[in-house]
């Protein structure tokens, strides 16, 4: 397996920055969501990493073959597993079957890691798809493995899901020395909705509910045995013994669940206190949502930055003259001896790539599981059908689409493509961002339209060749992800026309509009807003007034 490319360099910083770093996964159940659909959503969010589109062709394997294990983060050499006789196609983070794996980072008790584990969470991820057939198997696939081999990682939170079921594993070594981990698996109520952020969420369990809880045989005893825990096993919290809650995992990590559930619930109110330091109280692991919801829901809550609550990073100084909801990194600083915070939301710019996964009980595996993927940020990407049964990863999402990486540019990477314009939008967001939108919205509308159609042809075609529907599909979303990148190409080009030197060209979809009139009329110059020329004014005092004539 290919190892994910991530600088070592930005790794550390992140590191260093506690449980804040990485990713967000939202949950829908299928009686929550509008077309009975579980949908799992997931953004990669680390600094210095290329966004690409994972794929692992299906296979039969000999019998004494091996696989060799790489640190998903780093590249680091692990070690080697035996192969499994038969593996699935896995495309991103959906297997052929639909089961999808995402994950979040939530550190824990750092004496827990094993410098000596042989199986960090990315591989665990990726070979758990490729050898299971439903989320229930996935997760016996990954606590063997770890069980046999050790766990490498620090404590990880994964959404594991197929068109029935959507589980939260929650999961963290046993330190140096001793092979395996404690584990929380929880069934997500079809009827519910759930989410994690960098957090461990999974307090109390029910450990007589077989049907709906796993966990390892040892989960509360070595919680003792470490001095972790002491009390009643009925009141036993996986989250405060494995990973106690500091500011970091409260108002970087929890703050992203709580604005999911304040987006679909009529709860926010009630939750805001825990996020502000005010209730010890945590908010429940799943919740009801207050509608149905459906597949572009989950995409626009992944573009949210807090906006009109009163976490909102988009209306303070902070955002500069244009309302950017971005901020510079680390996420805390200081000043005068005083340490300080940054608002970390949902959407970031250290995106890599980001997934909705679409997951349906009623159509074959091929057609029913859809893994909507877009690079960079969500907020400025496009989420592109891509369907499970796709065995060619589109030029444009490949890991080496003209030599292109972390480090080397090509305007044939979807990764760079996106990049490109989200730099020039960050500084102006106000004045650019609605270009964005536009072109954004109505690529997703045309693939959302398309969507019906694609996949009764698909349904027709598998009456007789199972196949030809799977190879119909595979040239759809190829097509899909050319369609964009060829889209978005020539949207950096048309911002960089329309917005060059710092004025805002009067543009139609094709061009410049009036060429043939006065400059003054099509060249304008916007200057500061009304807001931001008073604060400026406010702190350069009179430096920069007219003298009295």
């Amino acid at each position: 397996m290919k190892a994910k490319k991530i600088l070592f360099a930005a790794l550390m910083a992140l590191m260093a920055v506690g449980n804040a770093p990485a990713c967000t996964n939202m949950i829908v159940g299928k009686k929550a969501s509008v077309d009975g659909s579980t949908i799992v959503s997931y953004s990669a969010d680390s600094y210095g990493m290329y966004g690409f589109l994972y794929h692992s062709k299906a296979g039969m394997h000999e019998k004494d073959e091996m696989v060799k294990i790489y640190e998903w983060d780093t590249g680091k050499y692990l070690g080697e597993i035996p192969q499994a006789r038969q593996t699935y196609n896995v495309i991103g983070n959906m297997n052929e079957f639909q089961v999808t794996i995402g994950e979040t980072t939530f550190g824990g008790r750092e004496e827990l890691s094993d410098p000596n584990g042989l199986i960090d969470y990315g591989s665990l991820i990726y070979l758990a798809l490729q050898r299971s057939r439903t989320a229930r198997e996935a997760i016996k696939v990954m606590t063997d493995l770890v069980k046999e081999y050790g766990y490498y990682s620090s404590g990880e939170s994964f959404s594991i899901a197929d068109p029935n079921e959507v589980w939260i594993m929650e999961m963290i070594g046993k330190g140096p020395g001793v092979t395996g981990a404690v584990w929380v698996a929880v069934r997500i109520p079809d009827d519910c909705i759930a989410a994690h952020a960098n957090q461990s969420r999974i307090h109390q369990f029910d450990l007589n509910d077989k049907e709906n809880v796993m966990y390892s045989a040892d989960v509360i005893s070595f919680a003792r045995e470490k001095g972790y825990f002491s009390g009643l096993n009925k009141d036993f919290s996986f989250a405060n013994a494995y990973n106690p809650l500091d500011f970091g995992g409260l108002r970087f990590c929890e703050a992203r669940v709580w604005s999911y559930y304040n987006m679909f619930t009529d709860r926010g109110n009630e939750f805001l206190p825990y996020i502000q330091g005010e209730s010890k109280t945590p908010m429940p692991l799943y919740v009801k949502p207050n509608r149905k919801i459906s597949v572009q829901d989950i995409q626009t809550a992944m573009r949210d930055h807090y906006e009109g609550t009163p976490l909102d990073i988009s209306q303070d100084f902070g955002s500069g003259a244009y309302h950017t909801p971005y901020r510079f990194t680390p996420l805390s600083f200081e000043v005068n001896g005083e340490r300080y915070f940054n608002e970390r939301p949902i959407s970031t710019q250290q995106s890599a790539w980001v997934f909705v996964a679409q997951m349906r009980d009623n159509l074959p595996d091929a057609i029913g599981g859809v893994f909507w993927f877009g690079t960079d940020d969500a907020n400025m990407t496009v989420f592109v059908p891509i369907y499970c049964c796709t065995d060619i990863v589109p030029p444009c999402f490949d890991e080496h689409t003209d030599g292109a990486g972390a480090e080397s540019f090509s305007f044939n990477s979807s990764y760079w493509v996106n990049n490109w314009i989200a730099n020039m939008v960050y500084p102006r967001y106000d004045l650019m961002i609605d270009d964005v939108r536009a072109t954004q919205t109505e690529l997703e509308n045309s693939f959302r339209n398309a969507q019906a159609g694609v996949e009764a042809t698909a349904s027709r075609l598998a009456e007789t060749d199972l196949a030809q529907a799977k190879a119909f599909l595979t040239n759809y979303s190829n097509m899909s992800a050319q369609s964009y990148i060829s889209t978005w190409q020539k949207l950096g080009q048309y911002l960089v026309v329309k917005y060059n030197d710092t004025a805002v060209k009067r543009m139609g979809k094709r061009g410049m509009v009036g060429k043939d009139v006065d400059e003054s009329t099509i060249v304008g110059r916007p200057g500061y807003p009304k807001q931001w020329a008073e604060e400026y004014v406010k702190q350069t005092g009179n430096r920069y007034k007219y003298p009295a004539e």
